[in-house]
């Protein structure tokens, strides 16, 4: 292996990395400067990316690492950039994943500790190379990291935001997202052509349509029911904005409770602060400002990990209980501070339904909705017409970087086809941390449609800031693998993962929470007529009612954590 030896640190370009079925993918080897008399052995952190791994960003995060004496290998995934083969996301990096990581430890400047690092594609394949369990994979660093099929969209289809993603890394360059008019592309029906309207067919999209529900299609991309085959120290890391911020709590209480053994579970730490996708680069996200604090020494915390656990240091040093970092450090917004814990979800959690409420005339911010811990009793329905030809607007930029934000929905709720409860104005601080659930009873017109809800900070401004939200289709009320659909007309319970937040209420501020039935662009319409979904046109208006009685306590589970 050719290394140039003028700058700091020596780089070897393209070198060929052989995988078992012959294709080799290309790697960029930077290394630390070499004293006189030192051994030329390092360990390595592996990045492996879509992305391209050629460019001024790795040159200069590999400069870092080099001078904290890490080789810094990156590699384009198998059909991407200089790699050879045919690029199908995600179905083929656990082997080559495997592959890449027994050639590295094998190199005679290699220690033998191989550690991967890497945010959204490049952490999910972590996950699935982990699956393989490389004998010298050490320790990982995942970061907004994409769940399996259908937990972040479980609507059976894709987003149309995602139409943006397949574009960007069709071909084995990264494609001009600025060339397509985003928001018209995400207005075409049916989904399945979608691919056509954005000016390129794309095979892995109509693919992907074809299997509306969880099957062995969706097996190779799947890692999270399978934390039991994973013995890996990993840093989990994301933030409350991320648009797949879903999977990384979920993964770390995956491997704290069903890790591959004791160690495992107990060498994980979560790292969650207020960012979008794009973590720990700003402090101001939308109209909120989380103050300077809000950044942090992001790769000191990761050269501190790596050290823990890629250095040649003796187990009892390794596991030195003084020395190891919080299980758990999350950043409280609304408070802006960052907390130390033992645990996610905190063990001190008291998880309190807040029940709807309303005259029945709860449509739109200035209805008569209302939220409360008391439980209802008789009161009467809520209804609208949810027409998929006008559905509510997620508000986001129209490219996939980064899918919503802190945003002001106090336009959207003006609308009467959104329920709008709300808390009376709070008398002191609320503090609200963990997962957000809505349980709901409700009933359509349409024998399949889907339900919305929003968690929001309404500030005594007028500023109504989002939290966090998610979805329910009705046919795949009891999982992704059974879809049936709905008798109109009939009463269903319906339960709703709005992900997580880290939330103070400050007083005077109100909880409030929006029902609906689309957030378009970031889920992809029901069309409300039970047709194959994505392969269709026509559309109805389906006719909701919210029930919220004494027999049906419609309700939002709230984390509240008590103060001090």
């Amino acid at each position: 292996m050719m290394i140039t030896t003028a700058d700091t640190p020596r780089i070897a370009f393209g070198i060929r990395v052989p995988m078992r079925d012959g294709v080799t993918l290309a790697a960029d080897v930077y290394l630390p400067p070499l004293a006189a008399g030192e051994a030329d052995r390092w360990p390595i952190i592996l990045n492996r990316t879509p992305y391209l791994k050629s460019n001024e960003a790795f040159l200069e995060t590999a400069r870092y690492y080099t001078e904290q004496e890490y080789a810094l290998v990156a590699m384009d995934v198998r059909g991407r950039g200089d790699s050879d083969g045919i690029f199908v996301p995600y179905v083929n990096d656990g082997p080559d994943g495997y592959d890449a990581i027994e050639w590295l430890a094998a190199q005679p400047w290699s220690t033998g500790a191989i550690g991967t690092i890497g945010g959204s594609y490049p952490g999910c394949i972590q996950w699935l190379t982990a699956l393989e369990q490389p004998p010298h994979l050490r320790a990982m660093i995942v970061a907004v990291t994409p769940s399996d099929p259908f937990v972040e969209n479980p609507t059976g289809e894709h987003s149309p935001m995602d139409m943006c993603w397949l574009h960007f890394v069709s071909g084995r360059t990264l494609q001009p997202m600025a060339a397509v008019n985003w928001e018209e592309v995400y207005t075409h029906l049916p989904l399945l052509t979608m691919d056509e309207r954005a000016g390129r067919a794309n095979e892995h999209w109509r693919n992907d349509l074809a299997h509306p529900q969880l099957d062995d299609y969706w097996e190779p991309r799947r890692y999270q029911h399978a934390f039991e085959r994973v013995n890996v120290p990993t840093l989990h890391v994301s933030g409350w904005y991320d648009d797949e911020q879903i999977g990384t709590p979920l993964n770390f209480i995956g491997m704290t409770s069903r890790g591959a053994t004791p160690e495992a579970r107990a060498s994980q730490r979560l790292l969650m602060g207020p960012w979008g996708h794009q973590i720990n680069t700003k402090a101001k996200l939308g109209e909120v400002d989380f103050g300077p604090q809000a950044l942090i020494d992001l790769r000191g915390e990761h050269v501190r990990w790596f050290d823990r656990w890629l250095r040649e240091k003796p187990a009892e040093e390794k596991e030195e209980k003084a020395d190891a970092p919080a299980p758990a450090r999350i950043f409280v917004m609304g408070a802006n501070e960052w907390r130390d814990e033992r645990e996610w979800p905190l063990a001190r959690t008291q998880w309190t339904r807040y029940y709807l409420h309303s005259g029945g005339r709860a449509n739109s911010r200035f209805g008569d909705g209302a939220l409360s811990p008391t439980a209802p009793d008789a009161e009467p329905t809520d209804g609208y017409r949810y027409d998929p030809a006008r559905p509510v607007p997620f508000l986001s930029e129209p490219t996939s970087m980064q899918i919503g934000g802190p945003d002001d929905y106090a336009a959207v709720e003006r609308r009467d086809d959104t329920l709008v409860y709300v808390t009376e104005p709070l008398a002191e601080d609320m503090e609200v941390v963990g997962p957000i659930s809505v349980d709901l009873y409700a009933a359509s017109s349409a024998p399949d449609t889907d339900f919305t809800a929003m968690l929001t900070d309404v500030w005594p401004t007028g500023f109504v800031q989002r939290l966090c939200d998610g979805i329910v289709r009705a046919r795949f009320r009891e999982g992704m693998t059974s879809p049936t659909l709905i008798e109109p007309g009939q009463i269903y319970h319906y339960t709703i993962d709005c992900w997580n937040t880290a939330q103070v209420f400050k007083a005077g501020h109100r909880i409030g929470l929006m029902l609906s039935s689309s957030a378009f662009p970031k889920f992809a319409r029901n069309l409300n007529t039970g047709a194959a979904l994505g392969m269709t046109s026509e559309m109805a208006v389906a006719e909701q009612v919210i029930y919220h009685d004494a027999e049906h306590p419609s309700a939002v589970i709230l984390p509240i954590v008590p103060r001090g």
